[in-house]
Order: C-alpha cells, then sequence, then structure tokens
C-alpha cells in the first residue's frame, strides 16, 4: 500500500507542478493577432517596404505572445499564487488576471473545494497486538491558499500522510474491542490530531468517517464461535427463567384444587375428554388416576367422545 500511496502522491505533484493553465481565451487572441499580422502583410505587399512589414508582423506576434503568456484566468474555485522574481507578490482569482511573463510565475493553484481523500493503515498493531486493516476517508478544505503554497511543499502529499500516520497512531493505542465498538470516537479524535497537524498549513479538516475494519480470518472465525456461544447461553438462560414461571404458574394452579378434591377429579376428567376428542388419539391413564376416577363413568365418557366423532370416522 505504502509504495501505491507513493506513486500516487508523486503522479498528483506531477500533475500539478506540469499544467501551465494557459487560458483559452489568450490562446484564441494570440491567434487572431498572428493572423492579423499576417494577412496585414499579404495586403501590404507592394505598397510598403520590407522592412515595414516586417515590422508589422513582428509587433501583431509579440503583442499575441504578451497576451498568450500574461492573460490568465482562474475557475471559480481557484486562488493563484503569484512569485515576482522568487518572492511572493500576490493572491489572484478567481477569474481573469495579468502577469508579467518572464518576472511574474504561477507556480501553485489551489482549489478551494472540499477535497476527498482516502487512506488507510495496513497491517497496524492493536495495543493488543491485533494486526488489522482500516480503511478511512477524510474531508478537508484550504482555507488559506499562502499558507498552503508557502508553509509546505506539497499541502495535498502532506495531508496524506498527516492523516495516514495519525490512524497508525490512534489504532496503536486502542484495544481491538474499542476499535470495533467505537468508530464514531476514533472518527472525532483523527479529525481533531489531524486538523491540529494541518492548520499551520492552511487546511482545515471537515470529517474523517472509518470505512472498513479488517481483522485476521482466524480471529473472526473465534469471535464469530464466542458470538455464537454467548448466545445460546442466552437462550438456556431464557429458557430456565421460562421454566421456573412456568413452574410458579403450576404451584399457584395447585392452590385451587389442593382442598377440593371434587374440583381436581373434574379437572382430570375433563383433560381426559379433551384427549379422546382428538382423530385417532390414544390416552393412557396411570392406574392411580383409575382408582380415583370411577369406572363407568369413564366408559361412559368414551362413549360420548365416540358419538361426537364424525360418522365416516366410525
Amino acid at each position: 500500500m505504502d509504495s501505491k500511496f507513493i506513486k500516487s502522491t508523486s503522479e498528483k505533484k506531477k500533475n500539478q507542478s506540469a499544467d501551465p493553465h494557459i487560458s483559452p481565451i489568450a490562446g484564441t487572441i494570440f491567434t487572431v493577432t498572428l493572423l492579423i499580422g499576417i494577412f496585414g502583410a499579404i495586403l501590404g505587399d507592394g505598397k510598403f517596404s520590407d522592412a515595414v512589414l516586417g515590422g508589422w508582423v513582428l509587433a501583431w506576434t509579440l503583442s499575441g505572445m504578451y497576451i498568450l503568456f500574461a492573460l490568465k484566468v482562474a475557475s471559480q474555485w481557484e486562488k493563484v499564487v503569484i512569485l515576482r522574481l522568487g518572492k511572493f507578490q500576490k493572491l489572484a482569482g478567481p477569474g481573469p488576471f495579468w502577469i508579467i511573463p518572464i518576472i511574474d510565475t504561477t507556480p501553485t493553484w489551489i482549489d478551494h473545494r472540499v477535497m476527498v481523500t482516502p487512506f488507510a493503515a495496513q497491517k497496524t498493531l492493536t495495543k493488543d497486538t491485533v494486526p488489522v486493516d482500516v480503511d478511512a476517508v477524510l474531508f478537508w478544505v484550504v482555507w488559506d491558499a499562502e499558507k498552503a503554497a508557502l508553509e509546505v511543499e506539497n499541502y495535498r502529499a502532506a495531508v496524506d500522510w498527516a492523516a495516514q500516520t495519525a490512524l497508525r497512531d490512534i489504532i496503536g493505542r486502542m484495544m481491538l474491542a474499542d476499535i470495533l465498538v467505537g468508530r464514531s470516537v476514533i472518527d472525532k479524535e483523527l479529525q481533531q490530531v489531524i486538523d491540529e497537524r494541518t492548520t499551520p498549513w492552511g487546511v482545515t479538516v471537515q470529517s474523517v468517517e472509518i470505512r472498513d475494519i479488517v481483522i485476521p480470518q482466524d480471529l473472526e472465525d473465534a469471535m464469530s464461535r464466542q458470538a455464537q456461544a454467548e448466545r445460546e447461553r442466552q437462550a438456556r438462560v431464557i429458557l430456565g427463567e421460562s421454566e421456573k414461571q412456568i413452574a410458579e404458574s403450576f404451584a399457584e394452579a395447585s392452590q385451587a384444587y389442593i382442598n377440593n378434591p371434587t374440583a381436581l377429579h373434574l379437572r382430570a376428567m375433563n383433560m381426559l375428554f379433551e384427549g379422546l376428542k382428538e382423530k385417532g388419539a390414544m390416552v393412557i391413564v396411570p392406574s392411580s388416576a383409575v382408582d380415583t376416577m370411577n369406572l363407568g363413568g369413564l366408559s361412559g365418557m368414551i362413549s360420548l367422545a365416540q358419538n361426537n366423532l364424525p360418522k365416516e370416522n366410525k
């Protein structure tokens, strides 16, 4: 990852310094002046001397070249640092502005829009020595173009590296469990740390968001088994509590029959009757229950249940 990061930042720096920001307007004016000089020389051929025609063409060509290199146009979101003979002169833009060719240079064009920078910390050890891969996104903006151009060589690369080192530092000071459940805490701490580092460069950090946290596969499997065991333990605890509540309900119900044998006998007969109503039901009654019941009453109950069955089931 580090080699890719270095390559991407170097490409950004190269592209930033290689862009001459030649305005299309200046290019158009240069073309027009060049054509005026050429057509003027053609129309004046034979009427004026060669020296006059050569001066005419040279004057229009030089004017066009001056406009080509002196007229610049910055976009609405850009600020341009102008150096005169190597010293800071002023900030220009947005819109058109003029410089003195050769004497003035525009080495840095600062983008004032909100920038989005992805960064990561791979194989970073937590406080409990667990290697993790963390991906995050940084939202930042340049609030002082002069500082961003003069206080740091490449403010984009500096922000990238500051974010990455801050992320590694915070991960190294936290336990794995805190990292997994405390993303919002990491986001706020990262924003504070990176903002403190980038403020002297004219850059402010608006927010940091953790995208993904990857842990080793073996540890992930172990945590999955641990979570499964914890859920099973909770299920057993809930089942035990349910059995306890059922037992308490039976104990309360038994108080209604403890001094009323007739009610208990009727309840037992009702339960037997409900069981015999089911199609093809077979009920096994303990001998102690048969002794306490009237056998004739039991036979009558069976007959009654059979009479209630549909005719096709008889």
